[in-house]
Parts: C-alpha cells; structure tokens; sequence
C-alpha cells in the first residue's frame, strides 16, 4: 500500500469511469472510424473528465480502446491496471449487452446487486456505460445494440487482493464506483465489502458471521467455530461499518475479534479503530485495574505505560483478567450499536493467536 502524501490529496477514477470512457471512444470509433483521445465523458454528478487512451484498434466488427487507471493518491490495488473494452454490434432488439473478459469477475452467489451468472459490472457503471451508448446513439446514427466486454489484464491475480475471492465473483476483478471518482483514503471501497459481505452471507443463509481487527485474530475466530470463508467479514478498523449496516441487515449472531489495544477502543465506544481516528485510554485502563482490585503501585505502574500492551502484560502478571473485562465492555458497545436483535460475542486474541479475554459466548 502506498504511504499516504504530505500535501493536498489528488482524486481519482473508479474503474467504473475507466470502462465507461473506453465505451465512448471505441463505440465512436465502431461508428465513425475515429478514435477521440482524449475522450471526454459526463460523470453523474456532472463532472466532465478526460481519459488518454491506451490502446486503440478497430475491425469493421469491433473497435477496442483501453484507460489506464490513476487512483489518484488513493492505495488502490487496481492503482495502473489496463481497463479494456471491447464494443460490437448486438442482437436487434436486445439493447446493451454487458460481458465479462478476462480479468473481470463472474457472479457465482445471491446477495450481490446482480444476479449469479452475470459479470461483476455493478449497477452504476452499466447506467454509465448504458447512456453513453445512448447518447452517441442519438449523436452519431450508430447502433443502440451493442456488446460491451471489459477485461483487464491480470484482473484475476489482483483480484486476489480484493474481497471478491469471499464474495463468490470469481476469475478476476469487480467494476465499480457510484460517482466516478475516487476519494483518496476515503476507504469507501473496505467498507463496500464489509455491505456486500454481510449481503452475501443473508442470502447465503449464514446465521453466524465474525469481524476481526487482524489476520491472526481472524484465523483464531474462524477456527474456534468453524467458520465458512463467506462468514468472515473484513472488518478491520471500521467496527461501526459493520455494526451499523448489521443493525439493519441483521444476522442471528455476530463474534468479533481482535487484539487489546484495538478493542481497548471499542470499549470505550470508538467506532473507528485506526489510530490515527482513535487512541486508547491508557488513565481509563488503569482505572478500570482499580476495580478489578488492583493495589494503588500496580495502578501507578499502569497509569504510567506508554501503550496498552503494557497495561496487558502488568495486568496478567498480577493475576487481574483486564482482557475479560474489555471484552465485556466492547460487547457492550457492539449491542448499544446493534440496538438488539442479534447475539453478540467477543474474543481478545495475542499476537500468536491465543484467546486472551472473551464476552458473551
């Protein structure tokens, strides 16, 4: 992941507006025989970009352009990656048809916003992508008929950084984006899996599904009760993103997972559990030694440390449960979020994995 820049952040384009400005020009091109480059497409919220174009080849059955994409300063895994789009004329009468090249996922489980079988072009694009093809239609007296197949050249590798691997889309990537326009670190990408995780796991029929901080942590939640991939939610720091649309997306039974010093912060009601959004508590945990029955020089010592994992380590030295303690109470922010309806549990994992503190169970 690329460290975020020390000076004002540059947006960028979702794949979505890629593949939709590499309709235009290839659609243009099937056409009229011309290749615009740049191209210049309307975005939804009236945004009027321009694109480069990559590559550019044209048959009298097909014209293919390609965008390279630029996140912008965001640490986006498709960051340079080739959206290729491939126009034909279709059918008579069957409109605009989408297709899945390589590199672009395949749908194989319900709960997505498309059903099993189609390609992984959401929504959102397809409407871009449907109206520029309209809108040239009209312009220029070409087809309203079309194929559209996007490809990207190892989508399927990068695919397996993404969470489409989870959510049953398989062969390559997702083409996505509602505006167009990537936010740098905006991290509306993580929390739009954490949504389609939880949609896919309802559909699926998963009644119990886990969030943890970590990899480790997951791993032991995923273990201890025999959890299916598709029960695992990615929820990383954003603990609210996944209690929040649980709350209305409810499943019988949540667990989450994490170490210390991140459900340190849920315990004390923070949501968002990156460190640059929230701190832990250290006066707070040494308080809460206090009424465990801790002697006033083991408070002292805790009042005095730097990091949480120092409190940890007096706590455990001197017999006193404090991960017990956290867990309880991040299971009590969990169902405060939760506002009821779904059983909640909650483990504090080591860093070799090992459960340390657990509530609700």
């Amino acid at each position: 992941m690329r460290d975020k820049p020390d000076r004002p952040l540059k947006r960028g384009w979702t794949t979505g507006a890629c593949a939709t400005a590499a309709t235009a020009a290839a659609y243009g091109a099937l056409v009229t025989g011309r290749f615009s480059d740049p191209v210049v497409i309307t975005l939804p919220k009236g945004e009027q970009p321009s694109f480069s174009l990559e590559r550019q080849e044209s048959s009298e059955q097909s014209a293919t352009v390609s965008v390279i994409k630029d996140a912008g300063d965001d640490p986006d895994v498709t960051h340079g990656a080739e959206i290729v789009v491939t126009v034909a004329p279709g059918e008579p009468g069957t409109g605009v048809t989408f297709l899945a090249g390589p590199g672009v996922g395949t749908i194989t489980k319900p709960g997505l916003p498309l059903p099993p079988g189609e390609p992984a072009i959401n929504p959102k694009p397809r409407e871009m992508m449907r109206q520029t093809i309209a809108d040239l239609a009209e312009r220029l007296g070409g087809p309203e008929d079309v194929t559209i197949e996007v490809s990207v050249p190892d989508g399927e590798a990068l695919a397996q950084q993404t969470w489409n691997p989870r959510l049953g889309i398989v062969g390559g990537l997702s083409i996505l984006g509602t505006t167009g326009i990537v936010i740098p670190y905006s991290c509306s990408a993580w929390i739009h899996s954490i949504h389609r995780g939880i949609d896919v796991a309802r559909a699926t029929g998963i009644d119990h599904v886990a969030g943890a901080t970590g990899k480790v942590s997951e791993a032991t939640v995923q273990a201890r009760y025999g959890l299916d991939d598709s029960a695992l939610i990615d929820m990383g720091d954003f603990a609210g993103g996944m209690l929040k649309y649980l709350r209305n997306h409810p499943v019988p039974r949540v667990t989450i997972a994490g170490g210390f010093a991140k459900l340190a912060k849920l315990a004390d009601g923070h949501l968002d559990l990156h460190s640059s959004r929230s701190q832990v508590d250290i006066a707070g945990l040494a308080d809460a030694l206090t009424t465990m029955g801790a002697s006033a020089p083991i408070v002292e010592r805790a009042r005095d440390a730097h990091m949480a994992g120092e409190v940890l380590e007096i706590a455990t030295a001197n017999g006193l449960p404090i991960a017990d303690v956290i867990a309880g109470r991040a299971r009590q922010t969990a169902l405060a979020t939760l506002s009821g309806g779904i059983a909640v549990d909650v483990l504090v994992v080591d860093r070799q994995g090992a459960v340390i503190g657990e509530a609700g169970g």
